[in-house]
């Protein structure tokens, strides 16, 4: 049973993992991280619980009664009917127990995905905990939140305890009505005392199966709660891919025509009425207040999001009739939310290409300027970083998306602030890099720092969603609008800097 258990953990936890990878983007805006854990490690160990001993108990209890039963009703089955008269009340107050524990398990499970998530959001914002004097508010969310849990715990305790002594008064109250009619009436005549007897070490007998089936009901509540909740996550549908038309390299022409977007949790179109396209081998700059929806444009592009109206091409066909895999196969992303794993660094660059020969790594870390501080580490390209690279700075972090990317090879490249996290000097280096790089490919660019883009074959400035100036730097400085507004200010931040 023991073997059981592991193996139904092992197999829910492996089918729910494989599920996670294919969930739409929506699914985590819209679910914590510490939920989505405990429902992995908690809500999976009620299930292999309820899989093994309850299952085992129920099972062997179960046939000791229905043979007890049968054997009171071979000696008297006046006597035997009697006892079993209190059966539709025992499973009465049983079925209105186990729904009220069941209902209590899911706040349960709910307040230690609480837990969870209190605990995950203070391990990883500890610097600012730290920095802002957090740790007494801290504790006191902490204690809140172990408060609720507590309580929900003790309610649940509190049901469990009530159904065992509740069936046992109503099997002793019959035991003592049956002795009483057993041995007074036409009945004391009809039974010997030989019979008498042995029907009462039976009854006596069915008490202890039926308390460990009782009890039992405890964790079968629990497995159940915690079955519904992990067949929920399996349950949800994958991220949309019906696409059926194959795409092998793309040469790279990208255009969104008529593109409106809201998200879900939104009442305004993040964008509104989106049209541009790119011709392969030239970069698009996209520059605008925060909120304008820069980022978004790359989300649609990747298919995070699905565009709510508009059609996004790649090639002249839509991106809704390509399969997942190949649309992004076609583009290389380096985020301002950079992505590392806690591997060695050679691991991390390869990531998009896992066959990538040594010497492919050392030359996209080359092109990517990062040769230099992972020369410096004791033990170079085979040197763990961390957690999301916590044992790296931000500039190096950032260096090894771009050498990542560089590696991948794609004919799209996409570039969501991809220098925000270097110095002036690294930023040259790189900004020398990606030009090589870019010559070859398309590229899209998102920049706050609009000394990086001058050079871009367009730019287009986005206002509150909406396209409101396009065209080339000098351009659109020599128009005096939006944009010119922006470089002014931004470059007379600058000046006030230098």
């Amino acid at each position: 049973m023991g073997w059981i258990g592991r193996t139904v953990v092992n197999d829910l936890r492996s089918e729910m993992f494989a599920h996670a990878l294919k969930l739409p983007i929506t699914f985590y805006d819209d679910t914590s991280s510490g939920n989505l854990l405990s429902r992995f490690m908690y809500n999976v160990e009620q299930v292999a619980q309820a899989s093994t001993t309850s299952i085992t108990t129920l099972i062997r209890d179960s046939l000791t009664l229905v043979g007890l039963f049968a054997y009171m009703f071979y000696i008297s089955f006046q006597l035997a009917f009697i006892f079993l008269m209190v059966g539709p009340l025992v499973g009465l107050i049983i079925r209105l127990i186990s729904t009220r524990m069941r209902k209590l398990s899911h706040t349960v499970q709910d307040s230690m995905g609480e837990v969870s998530h209190n605990v995950e959001e203070v391990i990883e914002g500890q610097k600012v905990v730290k920095l802002f004097a957090g740790q007494s508010r801290e504790k006191g969310r902490f204690s809140r939140v172990l408060t609720n849990n507590r309580h929900q715990q003790l309610k649940f305790i509190v049901a469990s305890a009530t159904i065992t002594p509740a069936v046992q008064m109503i099997a002793a109250s019959a035991l003592a009505g049956i002795i009483y009619l057993a041995t007074s009436g036409a009945l004391a005549e009809e039974i010997s005392v030989g019979s008498f007897v042995s029907f009462i070490i039976a009854m006596t007998m069915l008490l202890p199966p039926l308390k460990r089936l009782t009890q039992v009901n405890t964790d079968l509540q629990k497995g159940i709660a915690a079955g519904e909740s992990i067949f929920e996550l399996l349950d949800l549908p994958a991220e949309i891919d019906t696409g059926k038309q194959a795409m092998g390299r793309a040469e790279g022409r990208v255009e969104f025509e008529q593109v409106s977007h809201r998200y879900a949790t939104s009442n305004a179109d993040i964008l509104s009425d989106i049209s541009f396209s790119v011709e392969p081998g030239t970069s698009c700059a996209f520059v605008g207040r925060s909120g304008g929806g820069k980022s978004t444009i790359i989300h649609l592009l990747t298919r995070f999001y699905d565009a709510s109206e508009g059609v996004i091409r790649i090639d002249d066909i839509d991106i809704r009739e390509l399969p997942l895999l190949d649309l992004r196969r076609q583009i290389a992303l380096v985020s301002q939310d950079i992505t590392l794993f806690n591997d060695t660094i050679a691991a991390n660059i390869a990531y998009g290409c896992p066959d990538a020969s040594r010497e492919q790594v050392i030359e996209a870390a080359r092109t990517a300027h990062a040769l230099e501080f992972i020369e410096r580490l004791a033990n170079g390209f085979d040197s763990l970083i961390g957690e999301n690279g916590v044992l790296l700075s931000g500039g190096q972090r950032q260096r090894l998306a771009i050498a990542r990317a560089v590696l991948k090879d794609a004919p799209i490249l996409v570039l969501d602030e991809a220098t925000a996290a270097l110095d002036t000097e690294s930023e040259r280096h790189i900004q020398q890099a990606l030009e090589s790089l870019m010559e070859t490919r398309t590229t899209l660019m998102v920049a706050h720092r609009l000394s990086t883009i001058e050079n871009a074959d367009q730019i287009v400035v986005l206002d509150q969603g909406k396209i409101i100036e396009r065209g080339q730097h000098q351009q659109l400085l020599d128009q005096g609008g939006a944009y010119a507004e922006l470089c002014r200010v931004q470059f007379a931040k600058q000046r006030d800097v230098d």
